[in-house]
Formats: structure tokens, C-alpha cells, sequence
């Protein structure tokens, strides 16, 4: 990597609920694991409350929705099936591919920070066409630490050969906030996602197109620079 590839801009982005709408894929493998165990199925509306902690934490939150105790097995279970079936039925949503192409033609450089395990998210990307356009994938188990922890997002900046000073971080959830918040970095809400107006407290901005992301990233990296 060059120093000048290092000085571009880094868009950092959350995956399921910003880039991916990947409860359809997350829910039929939390129905089938269900089914295995005599258990009612979950319908979409009660599952994407639920996305955005990683898979062992929403294998729990399902479980427990049916009063159920979480058990390994259960939690192996799912990991096994959805590293199947991660990519059968999501899609990425409206305007995501125009984002990817166009922020890549006005110079920003693009990385992914998930809770999801990396080879599930590197594995959804590529099979929906834009996994080549990201520098690196930060997956939840890529480093020791995880979102909201801002370990996760520094070290997928680093992942990604980028610089904080010259990274906005972008997600539908609380703790892509959080993380963002903890690293100094400025923060994107997705409002097209799965997370409600009570998880975007401390972003830098709300964006309810995903076309209006690299102006309103832009603007966050120039009010940055003007405080320092």
C-alpha cells in the first residue's frame, strides 16, 4: 500500500442491516433450529430486533424468545447451517451497489466492520457482487474485541491499511455508534436499516439514502479536520 493510497478516505460499514438485508437468510436457519427442537417459529418483525451482536448473541435471544435455555450445541448448530445458507436469500438493499460504485469513483476507500464471523460476511459479500470492492473485512472474529468495543473498528481500519483521522464509520445499530464513538471517529446512522431512531444517540449524522453517504461523510471528515 502506498502512502498516498493510505491518505484516501475509508468508508467503514456495519453489514447486516446497512449494506445487507440478511434476515431472511438469519431466519430460516433460526427456524430450522427451532424446528429441530420442538420449538415455534420466529417471524422477521421478531427477529431483526435481535440482529447486530453476532451470531452466538442472537442464536441466545431466539432461544430465550421461546423460553428456552441457550445450549453450545444449539449455538454450533446454527454457525454450521448459516455458513451454508448465509447468502440463499439476502440482497443488499436499494442503492447499496450505486454507494459501493460511486464511492469508489469519488476516491473513498471501503472496509467492513461486522459482529458476523469474517468467512460468513466475506462469503455474502462476494456471492452479491461487491466483495472485491472492499479493502478488508473485519469480522467479529478477527480480533480479540468485537462492536461496540472500538478495538474492532481501529483494528479493522488497520485491516484495511487506513488512518482514524481519515475513516467514517457507517451502521444501523447502537453499537456501530458506540465503536465509533470510542475510536474518535465520526459516525454515520443508517436510518434505511434495521435499528430505530433509539439506537442512533451520538451519531454524527442520520442518513435515510444510502446515496447521501459520501457527502454527509465528506462534511463529517471536514468538520473533523476543522476541530483539530
Amino acid at each position: 500500500m502506498t502512502r498516498a493510497s493510505r491518505d484516501l478516505p475509508l468508508l467503514v460499514f456495519d453489514l447486516d442491516g446497512t449494506l445487507v438485508d440478511s434476515v431472511p437468510d438469519l431466519l430460516s436457519c433460526a427456524n430450522r433450529m427451532l424446528d429441530r427442537r420442538g420449538l415455534p417459529p420466529v417471524e422477521a418483525d421478531e427477529l431483526r430486533p435481535m440482529v447486530g451482536d453476532g451470531l452466538r448473541a442472537l442464536v441466545e435471544r431466539v432461544l430465550s424468545s421461546r423460553q428456552a435455555v441457550p445450549d453450545e450445541q444449539a449455538i454450533s448448530d446454527y454457525l454450521a447451517d448459516y455458513a451454508v445458507h448465509a447468502a440463499d436469500r439476502s440482497s443488499l438493499f436499494p442503492g447499496i451497489a450505486t454507494l459501493v460504485e460511486e464511492s469508489l469513483a469519488q476516491g473513498w476507500r471501503l472496509a467492513v466492520c461486522t459482529n458476523k464471523p469474517a468467512a460468513d460476511a466475506r462469503l455474502l459479500l462476494d456471492t452479491l457482487g461487491i466483495g472485491p470492492s472492499f479493502a478488508a473485512i473485519g469480522g467479529g472474529d478477527s480480533f480479540p474485541s468485537r462492536k461496540p468495543d472500538p478495538a474492532h473498528l481501529l483494528g479493522t481500519i488497520a485491516l484495511a491499511d487506513g488512518r482514524p483521522e481519515r475513516a467514517v464509520m457507517i451502521g444501523d445499530h447502537r453499537n456501530d455508534v458506540a465503536a465509533a464513538r470510542g475510536a474518535h471517529i465520526p459516525s454515520i446512522f443508517a436510518g434505511w436499516g434495521y435499528g430505530g431512531p433509539e439506537m442512533h444517540a451520538g451519531a454524527g449524522a442520520v442518513v435515510d439514502d444510502p446515496a447521501k453517504v459520501p457527502a454527509a461523510a465528506a462534511r463529517l471528515l471536514d468538520a473533523a479536520r476543522a476541530r483539530t
